[in-house]
């Protein structure tokens, strides 16, 4: 499972504000645990969502440094002023850490499942 939080924000984001959090879990993204959804960061961050959740090292991606290896840095497509009316968000993702017998809930459809 993967927690992505907007970590900065540049300009005007109509969606994120800083500390804001999206949880993704394999191909789910967890309603219940996510804060704002937007489709101009969707379309960056689905790239390596996959791969991260699969364990691929973000310093290997190009995505962090060795100094902060456990997490991956991706930035929203709007470029904001003076080219749109909008702000760029920098995403910060690493991977949740569960303690022994914490479930998994899910949402699928608007409706709560228990891995």
């Amino acid at each position: 499972m993967l927690e992505v939080e907007a970590c900065e924000v540049r300009g005007h984001c109509p969606v994120y504000k800083v500390g804001d959090k999206i949880t993704v879990n394999d191909p789910e993204i967890v309603l219940e645990k996510t804060d704002a959804l937007c489709t101009h960061a969707l379309s960056s961050l689905l790239h390596y969502v996959l791969a991260l959740e699969r364990g691929v090292d973000p310093v290997s991606l190009g995505l962090s440094t060795p100094k902060d290896g456990e997490h991956a840095y991706v930035q929203c497509v709007d470029p904001g002023e003076p080219y749109t009316h909008g702000g760029t968000v920098i995403f910060k993702i690493g991977k949740v850490k569960k303690g022994p017998g914490q479930s998994r809930i899910i949402v699928r459809k608007k409706r709560e499942t228990r891995r």
